[in-house]
């Protein structure tokens, strides 16, 4: 999501940190590198790593809260791709017992990227009517699993550097065309689902599998968010046919940046597709 969304719906983020040219940087929505700089240096060869959240960036983040006598429901990126949600809850072990008298509630969403993003959209809107923080954790773990994130990529290059796939692989993809088609599983993990050759068939595809998982078909209308990664062409190009087919929408689909740690192990070329639907299931 953008730093002007977090700042309209004043939701509090901690960031993850990311490593480039040598130079370490917080993975801040783009402010200390733009998206635009950060994808094509990796076009370029650079190889970001990326690093968590420790306990001690939990700890200095929460704390601010707690003094202030106010209680917290924080919602980690999935334990299935990161160990950061393990961190969060190490630190508020800790942070009870300074403060044992608050409500430290830490949930993990299982999901990335904007499909975290509507997760926590989703919880804002109950913050916003008052909401019981215990309810709302009921919420969350009744509905995160009815987020469903689906990628596609037409660029194998990041995904060979991270030993996702074999150098083999990525050339014979490369040489036909494939974009593979991924989601989001029940565990949080992101697993490959369908090989799919030329990027037209791959954004017909992705459309074609919201009408068979959104809530209600093709008259879902819940919100639809979308991120990429520096191929703003081909997400507009999957967020017209979405609006085209799906005409009861909340609004128009919100097309965001991929951030800059999930973009280090996708790298350019991803677009990603997130809604509610039925729930995901192994």
């Amino acid at each position: 999501m953008s730093r002007e969304y977090f700042q309209k719906r004043q939701i509090p983020y901690v960031c993850f940190h990311y490593t480039i040219d040598g130079n370490t940087y917080p993975d801040d929505l783009g402010k200390s590198i733009s998206f635009e700089v950060f994808y094509d240096r990796i076009t370029k060869g650079s190889t970001p790593v990326t690093s968590q959240v420790n306990v001690d960036e939990y700890c200095s983040f929460f704390e601010p809260f707690l003094k202030e006598g106010k209680d917290i429901l924080h919602l980690t990126l999935s334990s299935g791709i990161s160990g950061t949600h393990n961190s969060a809850c190490v630190a508020r072990e800790e942070m009870k017992v300074k403060y044992p008298d608050r409500t430290i509630v830490i949930v993990d969403s299982l999901g990335a990227s904007s499909g975290y993003g509507l997760l926590v959209d989703a919880v804002a809107d109950l913050r916003d009517k008052d909401m019981a923080i215990m309810d709302a954790v009921q919420w969350v773990e009744d509905n995160k699993l009815n987020i469903h994130h689906w990628f596609f990529s037409t660029d194998l290059t990041s995904f060979k550097r991270g030993g996702r796939i074999s150098a083999t692989s990525a050339m014979i993809g490369t040489v036909l065309n494939i974009c593979p088609l991924m989601n989001i599983n029940d565990k949080g993990c992101l697993i490959p689902v369908q090989k799919i050759r030329t990027k037209k068939k791959a954004i017909q595809e992705i459309v074609k599998v919201m009408e068979q998982h959104a809530i209600d078909g093709r008259n879902y209308s819940g919100k639809c968010f979308m991120s990429h990664s520096a191929c703003e062409k081909d997400a507009k190009e999957v967020a017209s046919l979405i609006e085209e087919r799906f005409p009861n929408l909340c609004g128009h689909v919100v097309i965001n940046n991929v951030g800059t740690v999930i973009g280090s192990h996708t790298g350019p070329g991803t677009v990603a597709l997130f809604y509610f639907g039925d729930k995901r299931e192994e």
